[in-house]
């Protein structure tokens, strides 16, 4: 406006209208009516009136502002000029088909993740939820029951409260551990549910076996015949055995198991016990031994086992069984005799007559000069240590004490003696036993009951080698022929 005041100014004036022209400075022109020119003033160099000075009387526009004629300053007839440093703005560019394919791709898979997290916040909340029970219960998981057979009974008994949720938490549990050593199964037996059990807990403790367990005690020196009928008469195992296990490959011991339990499961337990004990016991034997591989290891220990439970006598016994057959001498072994007669059906303790010792069975080491080939019983670990670690002794005679207990001898001499000592130990309890009899019955008579039928006199049975001794059949090791060893007829155990 002001300079549109000038201009009307200078238009009506004509006096002064000629005095008004433009003309161009530098990028700008400047609009400025003449003045008369005078000789400028001197000013110092860089002082603030010289800058006054320069811009005092100037009106600084911009080229492109700046009219070209006098009418054009009256009447502009151009529009308004874009600034130059305004970027246009430019229209957006349409995707190709395959970037429209990969956000629409992002897009679905974003929507699928969305979907599967809530998803799994849905199902863990099902597994972690406090189930139907109300009170503490048991329920037995029969063997080899599936995962949905497990799931309905549990569901039937109230322990949970949906079969298909603990199906799908149990198989993907299962899917996580495949890479791990043990995967995780289900497992049969009887178990304790608190009241409110989730899921979560339910599938812990099948799937870790935390079942109410039962000791099974299997003793030493029973046949494997004679530890299956033992099992069979637990009631809280379950399941039938079709084949005994071979003689010698099971430990004996006392086993926690679960209620329910297989019974070859507890069986393949045993074997696997023996096993380990066996690799171990194997590479800790004394050196020089006459047995050459863990399977005799454990013939000659189950003959240990079943001469003497004294844990004190064991390693000497072994030592005698050892010397004679580094002298190649009959072991001559009571319980060889049995073993050969019977088989695993043995009854131990039986009386040994005449005709038994001279039994030829390949078990009876009166007969053979070596090993039998195949064990007598199931050795426990004691017996078999003492087998592989005899004492170091000369002896190669032993006989009962008539007390529980053995005395050992290095000459066919002082054998014959202790052989005697026996048979006045005999005596004696024979006496003490008819005296007892004798008060029971005195006992009965003056308290005015009927007269019982006689008991039967319980004598120890006379031991095969004080048979043979009497007979004069124990002879030095100088007399008895070797004879080889007979090859064994069951085959080796493989070793984990």
């Amino acid at each position: 406006m002001r300079r549109l005041a000038v201009l009307f100014g200078a238009a009506r004036d004509g006096s002064n209208a000629s005095n008004l022209r433009f003309r161009a400075t530098g990028p700008e022109k400047v609009m400025s009516k003449e003045r008369p020119q005078s000789a400028p003033a001197k000013t110092a160099p860089g002082s603030s009136a010289e800058t006054t000075q320069r811009t005092a009387g100037r009106l600084r526009i911009p080229d492109r502002l700046m009219p070209r004629s006098h009418a054009e300053a009256l009447e502009p007839r151009r529009g308004s000029v874009r600034p130059r440093n305004l970027k246009e703005r430019q229209p957006p560019k349409k995707l190709g088909p395959r970037k429209r394919a990969f956000n629409g791709f992002l897009t679905f898979l974003a929507v699928i993740l969305a979907v599967v997290a809530m998803a799994a916040l849905a199902f863990e909340h099902e597994v972690d939820k406090t189930g139907p029970l109300k009170v503490t219960k048991s329920i037995v998981v029969p063997d080899r029951e599936g995962a949905q057979e497990i799931a309905k009974r549990l569901e039937t008994d109230g322990i949970i409260g949906n079969a298909h949720v603990f199906v799908a938490h149990y198989l993907l549990r299962s899917m996580l551990s495949s890479g791990e050593k043990q995967r995780f199964v289900l497992k049969s037996g009887e178990y304790n549910f608190e009241a409110g059990a989730s899921i979560r807990d339910v599938t812990d403790a099948i799937g870790k076996g935390r079942a109410v367990t039962f000791n099974v005690t299997i003793p030493e020196g029973l046949t494997s015949w004679q530890i299956v009928e033992r099992l069979k008469a637990e009631q809280f195992l379950s399941g039938d055995v079709q084949r005994v296990p071979a003689e010698g490959t099971l430990m004996p011991d006392t086993y926690r198991v679960p209620k329910g339990m297989a019974r070859t499961a507890l069986l393949d337990m045993m074997r696997s016990e023996h096993q380990k004990f066996m690799e171990k016991a194997w590479t800790q034997r004394a050196q020089n031994l006459p047995v050459r591989s863990p399977e005799e290891a454990v013939i000659l220990a189950s003959i240990v086992e079943k001469e003497t439970g004294r844990r004190d006598e064991r390693q000497r016994v072994a030592a005698v069984f050892v010397n004679r057959l580094r002298k190649s001498m009959r072991l001559q072994s009571d319980p060889t005799i049995l073993y050969g007669l019977s088989g695993g059906q043995v009854q131990w303790g039986k009386p040994i007559s005449r005709a038994d010792i001279n039994s030829r069975t390949p078990h009876n080491t009166y007969v053979i000069a070596a090993l039998p080939p195949s064990p007598i019983c199931n050795p426990g670990r004691a017996s078999i240590t003492a087998s592989l670690n005899p004492a170091a002794t000369s002896e190669i005679y032993f006989v009962a004490d008539g007390q529980g207990g053995h005395i050992f001898s290095e000459t066919l001499k002082d054998h014959n003696n202790a052989v005697q000592n026996w048979r006045k130990a005999e005596k004696e309890i024979r006496a003490r036993q008819a005296e007892r009899q004798a008060q029971a019955q005195t006992q009965v008579f003056s308290a005015g009951q009927p007269a019982a039928q006689p008991a039967v006199q319980t004598v120890d049975p006379v031991p095969a080698q004080v048979i043979a001794a009497e007979t004069g059949e124990e002879t030095p090791a100088s007399s008895q022929p070797a004879a080889p060893a007979p090859q064994s007829k069951r085959a080796p155990s493989k070793k984990n």
